[in-house]
């Protein structure tokens, strides 16, 4: 692995981390703006070209999934 797929997937695990976060954040605290904020923030940046630059991960899938796992 190269040292740009080492960044890429640090910058993708960092986004997952923070979503789940906020995520869980919101569960507890539906009306919490700031985990609303983050969450909203990071499906744009899922969504965004920077995304598919960086993974040919399903932005949607990758969402989805991670709310299954949160309700759990």
């Amino acid at each position: 692995m190269d040292a740009f797929e080492k960044l890429a997937n640090a910058i993708i695990l960092q986004a997952v981390k923070d979503y789940r976060f906020a995520l869980k954040r919101l569960a507890k605290y539906p009306r919490n703006d700031s985990a609303r904020y983050t969450k909203r923030e990071i499906e744009r940046f899922f969504h965004s070209g920077y995304f598919t630059t960086l993974t040919s991960l399903d932005p949607d899938m990758l969402i989805k999934k991670l709310h299954e796992e949160v309700v759990r």
